[in-house]
């Protein structure tokens, strides 16, 4: 089965982390965002993904080529005009009538997917939020849904879409995005897959819903963290460091360097990195970094990046060095 990956976007709520690299490339819990995704993926029977990029794109495309065997198609969006328009763009790909599962690129999720794609309907993931209006919704009868509203400004519904959709038949998602682009059809700006699946809907398409309870937000530095502290939960170091303290949960990569440390708990240390007389806990620690005399607590630190000091929080991008007396 195919899977469409939307990851175009340029993450402006990560700078300055994503001024360097792609979103779904950031570490957490000791992959990338998109490694994590592929991994669920491929458990579940996916064998082609169609990956759309735009943003630092051939970063993206050499990482899954060097790290997944599956097929992979690469299709570049250079406009930003919503989701529905980077669907359409995967068009010729999809043979008609097959089915489909598409996953927004930048969401962590805990669900099993394989009785997912054996449904013998369309249905999308949702889960119960507190504030709907940041969301696409979903009205429910029984067990299907009978209408799909995107980021209401009055609240109808809340169950909020995930980012997770299984299309039984990918021709009728085509035929709804093709309607709404020759139609002009947009809300907010956008050409938004919510209303192509609301048309599919009211031309007699069924969908049903699958509950989504382990859906992690990499949107943001803090619940970035948030999120890799979820992540690492039960992840416990077994290699000893002479010299240092390590408080589970963590992850530390085999070939990081650590010399009196105190690390964890809630902490990924990238490949390569090196961390030398520094206290560090719930922070991601980048690849080839180096962290000297310093404490850190809440910080994330770019790949390459070389700090030295003494703050609490502190977030660097990729390649900087910053020395704090």
């Amino acid at each position: 089965m195919k899977a469409i990956i939307p990851v175009a976007g340029v993450g402006t709520r990560l700078r300055p982390h994503t001024f360097s690299q792609p979103k779904v490339l950031l570490n957490v819990a000791g992959k990338p965002i998109i490694g994590h995704i592929m991994d669920k993926l491929i458990a579940a029977g996916i064998d082609e993904a169609i990956v759309i990029v735009g943003y630092l794109g051939d970063m993206v495309e050499e990482w899954l080529l060097k790290h997944y065997d599956i097929k992979f198609t690469f299709v570049t969006q250079t406009e930003l005009l919503g989701l529905a328009h980077a669907i359409w763009m995967c068009k010729p790909y999809v043979t008609d009538n097959e089915p489909l599962f598409i996953i927004l690129g930048d969401t962590i999720f805990d669900v099993d997917l394989t009785p997912v794609m054996q449904s013998p309907y369309s249905t999308l993931g949702v889960k119960k939020v507190e504030d709907p209006k940041r969301f696409g919704v979903a009205i429910t009868e029984g067990e299907n849904i009978i209408r799909l509203v995107e980021k209401p400004d009055t609240p109808v519904s809340n169950l909020a879409i995930v980012g997770l959709y299984f299309l039984h038949q990918s021709g009728a998602l085509f035929t709804a995005i093709d309607y709404l682009i020759d139609h002009e059809i947009k809300t907010k700006g956008e050409y938004q897959l919510t209303d192509a699946l609301q048309f599919m809907i009211e031309g007699g398409e069924l969908f049903t819903t699958f509950p989504v309870m382990g859906w992690y937000d990499c949107g943001k530095p803090e619940t970035l963290l948030a999120t890799n502290e979820i992540l690492l939960q039960g992840n416990c170091q077994t290699k000893k460091y002479h010299g240092c303290v390590i408080i589970d949960p963590v992850f530390i990569a085999d070939n990081a360097t650590l010399n009196n440390a105190i690390i964890g708990p809630n902490t990924t240390i990238g490949e390569h990195a090196i961390i030398t007389d520094a206290i560090i806990k719930n922070s991601i620690i980048g690849n080839d970094a180096k962290v000297v005399h310093i404490m850190l607590n809440h910080s994330i630190i770019g790949n390459n990046a070389s700090i030295t000091g003494n703050p609490h929080e502190i977030s660097i991008g990729d390649y900087s060095e910053i020395q704090v007396g």
